[in-house]
């Protein structure tokens, strides 16, 4: 949940490493810290809080050519300067991603051995155990390779090891780590966008193997060299960089319609013919299950509603720290769909592998080419959204939503539900999608954050489809905001929930469903009685049966297809703008990180 950068090259490893960080703040971190070899001894230098503290630590004109860094996401031990990142243990420091599960064991038996710990992170204890294991292999691949052999859990791992100070380690289990290829320079990170201001040739390294790195880059697998296939990103540093806005979260809103058009545009090309041609057979199976967790759940719920709004297949939708421990359902007949934008969320990754222990047929929609779950799964479908920096999903959300609703029309339209008329009309509401979110981006939502910022709570209703709308937007504003918001189907709120309606409450609807709209207008009109202020999300159909609000969003009517991308705009800005006047931290909310690789 944290980042790696590692170097060994021609340039000094400490500009090098502090920008690699920088570039890594989106995953979320509470302190930083790096270690380099002085061409004397291994130096290390970390602090709690934000890498600007880091940086006042650092000692002008250090020269290295090598080191490894880290920004933490505290999960054992306090976020202070003594659990903070890089570790050390006799001739081994090391910078480490992920949890190992039998830390505690291990620390008992290496204590019993003499070694004595400076802190309550399981990091440490890997340190400690690689010197172990040196002080009688005497061989650093070796010792890495029995490593891996003791360890339960996951991690990513920077290593060095003072007896071979210019050479740099790396290996991984079940969290992200990519290895960067330069010109006389290689790298090690936790994702692309650390390494792009040096190269953007990469390789993906796979659970156990060993990357070893001096003037070249050598992978092992079983201690056997192996060959890798080098990768070209795609994007450049500008995706990465704010380019004049004023957080990454409002420049990647603002990216949303480009980002339809990329991810929509291969199914579409051509029509039916492309929409059929270029993704998996569906009819093949006689229900489909989706799991993700936050967002990505989210956008299953909303891929539920219209699957089974318009084919004869049923959906059940899951959270996948829950999937993964519960009795499965599935058989041959089923597709289970696995959402992540990184392709590295732990809770699904550890689902995806419980159904395929069970000749299950899988579907990844990820947005990271080569993530551990687009190689492992049966098919993929890349969204193309580019990097997220934001910790708060929002275009990656959009291209999932809309990824599924593709899924909806081919299999209405296979299972003759939906007609070649109909369907083609669809595509064309599609192919001009990028327009319609444009104009809902320009739109002014200040006046509506006015109402919320100062509140400390906040309450979202809807039905059907428009209560899994909801949910994706009262998380988007309790994550960056911190204001405390809850969500309910609409008729749910008599149920109890009303009881916490009075004077000045916050109530956020969105109602797309005009089939529906009549039931939650009851149930705005319940809240308003009590004194509540309404802000409505709606479509031009309905909006004007909709008079006693405070506030409306009105959005085109289209098709069930297209409405609810449309109608997460607004939520998203919404949730910028008032996070924005509370001066929070938006791109980086506390707590939080972008990619949860534990569980």
């Amino acid at each position: 949940m944290c980042g790696i950068i590692g170097y060994n090259g021609h340039k000094n490893s400490i500009k090098v490493l502090i920008n690699g960080l920088k570039a890594l703040e989106y995953r979320g971190y509470d302190s930083a810290g790096i270690a380099y070899y002085n061409g004397k001894r291994m130096e290390i230098i970390k602090t709690s809080g934000r890498i600007f503290n880091l940086e006042k630590k650092l000692k002008p004109n250090i020269q290295s050519n090598i080191g490894i860094g880290h920004t933490r996401w505290a999960t054992h031990g306090k976020p202070n300067d003594i659990n903070s990142h890089p570790h050390r243990m006799g001739k081994f420091t090391i910078v480490h991603n992920g949890i190992i599960e039998n830390y505690e064991e291990l620390k008992k038996g290496l204590i019993k051995k003499g070694y004595k710990f400076k802190t309550e992170t399981d990091s440490e204890v890997i340190a400690a155990l690689l010197d172990f294991i040196y002080s009688t292999e005497k061989d650093v691949l070796k010792t890495i390779s029995l490593l891996e052999e003791k360890l339960i859990g996951a991690y990513a791992l920077g290593i060095l090891c003072d007896d071979e100070p210019n050479i740099l380690y790396a290996t991984r289990k079940d969290s992200p780590l990519i290895v960067g290829i330069g010109n006389k320079e290689n790298f090690i990170a936790s994702d692309v966008p650390a390494i792009l201001k040096y190269t953007n040739q990469y390789i993906i390294i796979e659970d156990n193997e060993i990357v070893k790195i001096d003037d070249k880059v050598t992978v092992y697998k079983n201690l056997n060299e192996t060959e890798k296939k080098v990768l070209t990103f795609e994007g450049n540093l500008e995706v990465a960089e704010k380019n004049g806005f004023d957080h990454f979260m409002l420049k990647e809103i603002h990216e949303e319609p480009s980002v339809i058009k990329n991810t929509t545009e291969p199914f579409l090309a051509d029509g039916l013919e492309s929409l059929i041609q270029n993704m998996p057979n569906f009819s093949q199976y006689k229900r489909i299950e989706i799991v993700g967790c936050g967002s990505a759940y989210h956008a299953g719920l909303v891929g539920k509603a219209i699957i089974e709004k318009y084919t004869n297949t049923p959906v059940a939708v899951y959270i996948a720290s829950e999937f993964r421990y519960q009795k499965l359902f599935t058989d041959k007949e089923t597709l289970v769909i696995f959402i992540s934008q990184s392709g590295e969320t732990a809770d699904t990754l550890a689902s995806l592998r419980k159904i395929k222990s069970q000749n299950i047929d899988s579907l990844a929609i990820v947005n990271v080419v080569g993530s551990s779950l687009a190689r492992e799964a049966k098919n993929t479908i890349y969204i193309k959204a580019g990097p997220e920096i934001s910790v708060a999903t929002t275009k990656a959300y959009l291209a999932q939503v809309a990824v599924l609703s593709l899924i909806a029309l081919n299999l209405g339209y296979k299972q003759k539900i939906i007609s070649e008329n109909k369907a083609n009309d669809i595509i064309k509401s599609f192919i001009k999608l990028p327009t319609y979110i444009e104009d809902i981006i320009d739109k002014n939502y200040k006046q509506i954050a006015k109402t919320l910022y100062k509140k400390n709570i906040c309450f979202y209703i809807g039905r059907g489809i428009d209560y899994a709308l909801s949910m994706e937007g009262s998380l988007k504003l309790k994550e960056i905001s911190y204001i405390v918001s809850m969500c309910y189907p609409a008729g749910e709120l008599k149920h109890g929930t009303i009881s916490l309606i009075d004077k000045g409450t916050n109530v956020i609807s969105v109602i797309t469903d005009k089939t529906i709209a009549d039931k939650t207008l009851s149930n705005i009109k319940e809240v308003k009685s009590r004194g509540a202020v309404v802000t409505l999300v709606t479509t031009e159909e309905i909006a004007n049966d909709f008079a006693d609000v405070n506030h409306k969003v009105i959005i085109p009517k289209t098709n069930d297809f297209i409405n609810p991308m449309i109608a997460a705009i607004p939520l998203q800005l919404i949730s910028y703008e008032t996070a924005k006047l509370r001066g929070c931290d938006i791109d980086k909310p506390k707590n939080l990180a972008k990619s949860v690789t534990v569980e």
